[in-house]
């Protein structure tokens, strides 16, 4: 009996340890949902919460406010990059 479960100890530890690699290693491997919550994937977007404080100023914050009302916005980490070595146009005066 002890050495089943020791055996079954071990597997359920390779099993957490090959869990740990896909998803720090490879992550385009998990399934999409998954990959746009894994900060390691190419595919993930985080949450941001758009609130006013008590002043009427605009906040955006990773946490939404416990006693106000909040908009959840979803970034695209693709969009609005400038590509590396690619300089903007100076503008004419």
């Amino acid at each position: 009996m002890r050495q089943f479960l020791l055996g079954m100890l071990t597997a359920i530890l390779l099993m957490m340890a090959a869990a740990a690699w896909v998803w720090t290693y490879q992550p385009e491997r998990l399934p999409k949902e998954w990959r746009r919550a894994n900060v390691n994937s190419q595919d993930y977007m985080p949450t941001l919460y758009r609130w006013h404080d008590a002043q009427g100023n605009l906040q955006i914050t990773d946490r939404p406010p416990p006693d106000r009302p909040w908009e959840a916005v979803k970034i695209d980490p693709n969009r609005n990059l400038v590509p590396a070595g690619q300089l903007p146009k100076p503008v004419d005066p």
